[in-house]
């Protein structure tokens, strides 16, 4: 199981909404600059995504807004996500353009197989996660509640001389 903490946010009946913050281990890497990822990772680190993570067999009242949580998902349906995500619309558009100029001979239309299977792979992707989101081994659960957190300050406190 893949575990993350995150806040209450917000209560439905059968669902809690959790906001968690994105994080990395990319300031200790050594090839932090060299690398796409910490690139890519000093953008976007830091950013609040929010969760719906269905309640199960636990009751809305045993939770309350701003509570920590922690939530977990089966490493099956992760590396599995990402195994459909990634590879699917390569391989639908190789096998594709492989296809297109065996029976035609011609690159432009082997090009046009190419976008062909990309489109049909990306349509497989969209309709994998109706599926996946679906059951109940791909959701997010609860595992634990840690009990209240502080919510984040809504203005900037002011420094003792009044400013911003």
């Amino acid at each position: 199981m893949i575990s993350e903490t995150g806040r209450v946010v917000g209560i439905d009946d059968d669902a809690l909404w959790v906001e968690t913050v994105s994080r990395s281990t990319c300031g200790s890497c050594v090839a932090q600059n060299a690398c796409g990822q910490g690139v890519l990772n000093r953008h976007f680190s830091g950013r609040r995504n929010q969760l719906r993570v269905r309640l199960g067999d636990r009751s809305a009242d045993e939770f309350n807004l701003n509570d920590e949580v922690d939530i977990s998902i089966p490493e099956v349906a992760l590396v599995g996500g990402a195994m459909v995500v990634y590879l699917l619309p390569l391989v639908t558009m190789l096998t594709a353009a492989v296809l297109a100029d065996r029976w035609w001979n011609s690159d432009g239309v082997a090009a046009v197989g190419a976008l062909v299977g990309f489109v049909l792979g990306m349509a497989l992707v969209r309709g994998h996660g109706v599926w996946a989101s679906r059951r109940a081994s791909f959701q997010p659960q609860i595992v634990a509640r840690r009990g209240f957190a502080s919510p984040p300050p809504l203005v900037q406190p002011l420094d003792p001389d009044g400013r911003a």
